[in-house]
């Protein structure tokens, strides 16, 4: 009798035990829900409900985002042209457009003491300054315009297929970060867009703290807030680790496979898209056959949004991979 109330007993804990987890699990998701809602409110969207819609329920595909926002940025910097630029010549315009960012930032020199809470803040207020300090001296900085278009289209899709249209941070991709969090009663998956990324890479730790996350969040809406979404690229493309010691994705290309971004295949170019998710872990020097794996992950999601057709697919798949260094 006594060890069937002891067994009862337990499993009316066990239980509890379920219930309390599932509704830690329910409250986070409200949370982060209304937090992305205020931060919605707060930075661009006048309609957060349309805004939600048009982000997470339209079924476009990557492909279609890409020109969709290339043909809006065209038509609003042709008529800012238009009224700014009648004094000046054909060959001027083109000088500038070739300029890489951290030479249309300024030239101004400003140093950002991240280990402080008042220096923090300044970082985030005077992003521009804080992002000209990181890349000033970067070598081997490429122009959007110089990395391929394949290439782009292949990091987008399989990092952030939302990128053209978020505002640096994903609203379902931290629910889901949080559920997978909370269960595990610590930090295990970031929900990160590129933005997020980018601003990790440039300015914070490894260090998978909330207190962190948060520094995170604030940044890539800072960033959101003063640069364009194709500048945010260009910082990625030229700041990101793509492992084996390779920063930046003109040191990746000439590091892996001996050519410049401009050349690369659309197999190469899946390679390189599938490494800074793991880059110590997919560099195909360290083990080719995670990285072959990665790439064809890559490429059926270049499919799944569009970018390639089934066709070209299988014959990015196919085709041989061979490295610079061996």
């Amino acid at each position: 009798m006594d060890d069937e109330r002891k067994t009862e007993k337990r499993r009316t804990r066990r239980n509890y035990s379920m219930i309390f987890r599932f509704i830690q699990i329910i409250m986070a998701m409200v949370i982060v829900f209304f937090l992305s809602f205020f931060i919605t409110i707060v930075i661009k969207a006048p309609h957060p409900i349309d805004y939600i819609k048009s982000e997470y329920f339209d079924d476009k595909s990557t492909d279609k985002i890409i020109d969709d926002y290339e043909k809006e940025k065209k038509n609003t910097n042709k008529t800012k042209e238009i009224e700014s630029n009648k004094n000046q010549s054909t060959d001027k315009n083109k000088i500038d457009e070739k300029k890489s960012l951290s030479e249309k930032i300024g030239d101004e020199k400003k140093h950002f003491d991240g280990s402080t809470i008042s220096g923090k803040i300044d970082r985030i207020d005077n992003i521009k300054q804080a992002v000209a300090e990181k890349i000033r001296d970067r070598k081997n900085y490429l122009t959007l315009d110089e990395i391929p278009r394949s290439l782009r289209q292949a990091i987008i899709a399989v990092e952030d297929s939302k990128f053209y249209t978020h505002k640096g941070y994903d609203i379902f991709g931290i629910a889901r970060a949080t559920v997978t969090n909370v269960e595990a009663g610590q930090i295990e998956e970031g929900g990160s867009t590129i933005t997020q990324q980018l601003v990790k890479n440039l300015f914070l730790t490894q260090d998978k703290s909330f207190t962190r996350k948060f520094e995170e969040l604030f940044l890539a809406m800072s960033m959101e807030k003063n640069f364009t979404k194709d500048q945010i690229l260009e910082l990625y493309l030229n700041t990101i680790y793509f492992g084996s010691g390779y920063y930046g994705i003109y040191d990746a290309a000439i590091g892996y496979f001996g050519v410049e971004p401009k050349d690369l295949t659309t197999a190469e170019s899946a390679m390189l898209a599938g490494l800074p998710n793991a880059p110590s872990l997919y560099s195909p020097y360290v083990n080719f056959m995670l990285a072959k794996k990665r790439q064809l992950i890559v490429i059926d999601a270049m499919v799944k949004s569009k970018i390639l057709t089934s066709l070209d697919a299988e014959k990015a798949k196919i085709e041989t991979i061979k490295l610079a260094n061996e």
